[in-house]
């Protein structure tokens, strides 16, 4: 959510790049919210984090790349 001081054109600009990794963190989570984590094996509950824990620290390099 943006601070109600900062107007939207006040946000940084992403690169064609970084649009890409946020969009995949944001299908990634979506779809994780989507599985049923009860039906899964526990290899695939693995993976799921992993994929989960990887986007994580991805989006928090992105937020520093765009926020110095």
């Amino acid at each position: 959510m943006i601070p109600q001081h900062e107007s939207p054109s006040a946000r940084p600009r992403l690169t064609a790049q970084q649009h890409s990794r946020l969009t995949g963190a944001r299908q990634d989570l979506t779809k994780a919210r989507r599985a049923d984590l009860g039906s899964l094996t526990p290899a695939a509950l693995i993976l799921l984090i992993e994929r989960l824990r990887s986007r994580l620290d991805d989006t928090v390099h992105l937020i520093e790349e765009t926020h110095d």
